[in-house]
C-alpha cells in the first residue's frame, strides 16, 4: 500500500491520501481522544503523542499536530494509518453515528437565498477546500451575514480568515447583494 502525502496551507495539518476511499459520505472531523472512540484509525492516530485532530474526508485524512515535529510524527502515522488498512477494520465503530452539525438558522423569508449560498458553498467552495484537507459547512445566514463551520486543516488555519474574507465572502457578495459578511462559527 502506497500514502501519498501532501502539504496544507495549515502548517499543522498534513493531508494523507491512502488511494482508496476514506469515508463514503460526508466529512467527520475528530478534535480529541474522546471523539476518537467512534473511529478504530482515529484511536490510532490519537495514540501518537503530538495528535491534536483529525479529520476524514472522502478520499484522505488530515491530521494536526499540537506538538512535535513532521519528520518524526509522520512514519508513526503513515504506520497507523497502514495498519489501519490493512487490518480490514471498519473507519466508524459499529453502532457509532457520525457526529451531526447542530442545526441551521437562517429567517424564513430568507430561503431562496440560503438556497443560493449553499449550492454555491457545494459546487465552488468545498471542492477547492477539500483540495487542501479541509471542509466548510454552512451553519446559518441573518441579516446579510452568512456563518460557517470550518474543519479539518481549516480550523486554525493561519489563511482561513483571509479565505473566508477574500474568497468566499467575495464569492457569495457577487452572486447575492444580500449578503454582507461571511463570518466562521
Amino acid at each position: 500500500m502506497f500514502i501519498q502525502t501532501e502539504a496544507t496551507p495549515n502548517p499543522a495539518t498534513l493531508k494523507f491520501l491512502p488511494g482508496r476511499p476514506v469515508l463514503e459520505s460526508g466529512t467527520l472531523d475528530l478534535r480529541d481522544p474522546e471523539q476518537a472512540a467512534q473511529s478504530p484509525l482515529a484511536e490510532r492516530l490519537f495514540g501518537i503523542s503530538g495528535i491534536s485532530g483529525v479529520f476524514f474526508g472522502s478520499d484522505f485524512i488530515a491530521v494536526t499536530k499540537g506538538g512535535g515535529e513532521w519528520q518524526q510524527l509522520k512514519p508513526m502515522i503513515l504506520g497507523a494509518i497502514m495498519e489501519h488498512f490493512m487490518s480490514g477494520e471498519p473507519l466508524i465503530a459499529s453502532g457509532e453515528a457520525e457526529p451531526s452539525d447542530a442545526g441551521e438558522f437562517f429567517e424564513t423569508g430568507d430561503a431562496e437565498t440560503v438556497a443560493t449560498i449553499k449550492d454555491l458553498l457545494e459546487t465552488r467552495v468545498r471542492p477547492a477546500v477539500a483540495n487542501d484537507g479541509g471542509d466548510i459547512t454552512f451553519r446559518g445566514f441573518k441579516d446579510g451575514v452568512v456563518y460557517l463551520n470550518m474543519k479539518g486543516a481549516c480550523s486554525g488555519c493561519p489563511s482561513s480568515t483571509a479565505t473566508l474574507r477574500h474568497g468566499i465572502q467575495n464569492l457569495l457578495r457577487h452572486y447575492i447583494p444580500e449578503v454582507t459578511e461571511v463570518r466562521p462559527v
